[in-house]
């Protein structure tokens, strides 16, 4: 092989090598800076006052400090009762308890995997006949409205990298098709663009339950 090739072929490799490297990194640093730029915006003018001179990423910073803090707390016995005490101020207070269910609501379905999560990953067509979107079943709403009374199913569509943000949309439920795969599946799908996908999407052989009135 001329040295020339085999210097491009080399070129090459080594780049291939670097992004699998560096592009996994990116992702993970635009996550982490949607979920920590509101914390640090509201603490880094905080230290900022007390220490007279702004130090970038101490927001950010003492973000992380406090998470790990609050996950320490609410760990043991003692901690997860002042925790709950200390939740009723967002549960009983309007508007408050709105944005802070909900976001709360959002935040475990995307971490976890118990009954509040994403029930299972769906496809739909979106935004128009004919492109087809990944999405997640999370409800089932009963619908009376005008000539309209049937079930419709909530989807929600996440955006790449941020499954936290998306699309909440109401498809009737012969628009909806059930995949047959795990929900972290789905997850990995949207946080790597449509890079780490499955192989092969198949339709889950059992239909979905009628929601009971």
């Amino acid at each position: 092989m001329p040295i020339r090739d085999k210097l491009n072929t080399a070129l090459r490799r080594y780049f291939l090598s670097g992004i699998l490297v560096i592009v996994p990194l990116i992702i993970t640093f635009m996550v982490l800076r949607f979920l920590f730029q509101g914390v640090d915006g509201l603490l880094s003018p905080i230290f900022t006052k007390l220490l007279k001179h702004h130090i970038p990423g101490l927001g950010l910073v003492a973000t992380i400090i406090l998470i790990f803090i609050a996950g320490v707390l609410t760990a043991n016995v003692v901690g997860s009762r002042l925790f709950k005490v200390w939740e009723i101020f967002f549960v009983k207070t309007p508007l408050i308890r709105t944005i802070y269910g909900s976001s709360k609501k959002l935040v475990e379905a995307v971490t976890t995997t118990d009954k509040h999560s994403f029930k299972h990953v769906v496809l739909v067509e979106f935004p128009r006949n004919g492109i087809y979107t990944p999405g997640f079943l999370t409800n089932q709403i009963r619908t009376k409205l005008g000539n309209l009374d049937e079930e419709l199913l909530v989807v929600f569509i996440p955006s790449t990298p941020t499954p936290f943000t998306g699309w909440t949309m109401l498809f009737r439920r012969e628009e909806v098709i059930t995949l047959d795969i795990k929900v972290e599946e789905g997850i990995k799908f949207f946080v790597s663009g449509g890079i780490a996908s499955p192989e092969m999407l198949c339709q889950m052989d059992t239909k979905l339950p009628e929601k009971q009135n």
